[in-house]
């Protein structure tokens, strides 16, 4: 199995692109939608945020409300609302969560319409940036608030290719944006998280080393899944091998009395992909 600790170099074109199209149009935004995922509310924060988006008002969107471990991922929300910012969570696949992010930018933005209203003009369409690493449900927002779909969704980051302002009925408008990574990750515990996570595509880490990322991070803090998922107790270094087999003889991944390791790490990999594993949130304080 794949133990090669290397740098990874991430920073397509379109991601250049973006940040420079932002620039361009940055005069025209009123607030920025920081959108993040809920089960890793750290790693998926982009980390020069503030060179981007400069000094609008934001709010942090954490979005799979649904997936992630709740309680966790509530200290995190109150960390970076001692840090000022405005934060909610949401499940935009249930329900309508979407309006308290509708209700919020309105209340953000009433001494904006209010100087407004004073100089006798009338009020204006609100100019939201959405903003985020790839596959945080960014897509998924834009299409609650619109009301139809104009954003493509999809379990792969990169989906999204242009800039375009979109129209909502809450008198909001929406910049959609590609996912944005930083330059250079290194090969520890944010890039396996984004990759257990999916926000970087999937032939970028072995599939193996993020499996045993996954399996790790269950064992030290969700092992009834583990065990109930994988029928696996504890998971460390000294046991990978063992627990391999174990989870192949479980899915019928076995060649000639083998394991196949590849079949193991994707299944793994999948769990979390296709939503099967829920209530988990990888980040700590």
């Amino acid at each position: 199995m794949n133990e090669n600790k290397t740098n990874i170099n991430w920073f397509p074109g379109h991601m250049a692109k973006t940040r420079r199209l932002i620039g361009e149009k940055y005069g025209s935004i009123d607030i920025v939608y920081e959108v993040v995922d809920a089960r890793i509310p750290f790693s998926s924060k982009i980390k020069d945020i503030y060179n981007i988006i400069g000094n609008k008002p934001k709010i942090i969107i954490m979005t799979k409300k649904d997936l992630c471990d709740m309680k966790v991922t509530m200290e995190w929300v109150k960390y970076y609302e001692n840090l000022g910012n405005k934060v909610l969570v949401v499940d935009l696949n249930n329900g309508n969560d979407y309006e308290k992010i509708v209700s919020l930018t309105h209340e953000m933005m009433k001494d904006l319409q209010e100087k407004r209203k004073e100089k006798n003009l009338k009020s204006k369409e609100i100019r939201a940036l959405v903003i985020g690493i790839p596959n945080v449900g960014k897509s998924t927002l834009i299409n609650r608030m619109c009301k139809r779909k104009v954003a493509s969704v999809g379990n792969n980051p990169g989906v999204t290719q242009n800039l375009n302002w979109l129209k909502t009925e809450s008198d909001i408008l929406l910049l959609d944006t590609p996912g944005i990574l930083w330059p250079r990750l290194n090969q520890g515990e944010v890039a396996l998280n984004l990759s257990a996570f999916t926000a970087i595509k999937q032939e970028i880490l072995p599939a193996d080393e993020v499996a045993v990322h996954i399996l790790k991070k269950l064992s030290e803090y969700y092992p009834q899944i583990l065990e109930e998922l994988y029928g696996l107790k504890k998971v460390n270094d000294d046991n990978i091998l063992e627990a391999y087999e174990i989870i192949g003889q479980k899915i019928g991944a076995m060649k000639h009395g083998e394991v196949d390791y590849e079949k193991v790490s994707l299944k793994i990999v999948n769990d979390i992909k296709l939503e099967r594993i829920k209530g988990i949130t990888f980040d700590r304080k």
